[in-house]
């Protein structure tokens, strides 16, 4: 099983480490959903994340939407090259705030 966690750091602060990809993916966005719930703004540091593929690009423009859908800001702090690379190559690049 490939090992991801996402964490809670403060009020308005998270972090993903490990991989960001299709075998943890749904399982992150699962646990989101209970992290971010009481959370006004969504600050997540991507600092320690190893490993990222299209799976994680469609979960960070998942919490997006999620953030839209309820009034909440969504920023990504220390996005790894590897994921800039993809939202390039996908043209997301500006929903992610590159």
């Amino acid at each position: 099983m490939i090992q991801s966690t996402l964490t809670r750091n403060g009020d308005d602060q998270f972090a993903v480490g490990g991989v960001l990809g299709f075998d943890s993916a749904t399982g992150l966005l699962e646990e989101s959903k209970k992290l971010f719930d009481s959370a006004n703004t969504i600050n997540i540091d991507l600092s320690a994340v190893t490993h990222a593929d299209s799976a994680g690009l469609a979960l960070l423009l998942e919490w997006l939407r999620y953030g839209k859908q309820h009034n909440k800001t969504v920023r990504y702090q220390n996005l790894p090259t590897q994921l800039r690379s993809l939202a390039a190559i996908s043209e997301v690049e500006t929903l992610l705030a590159m």
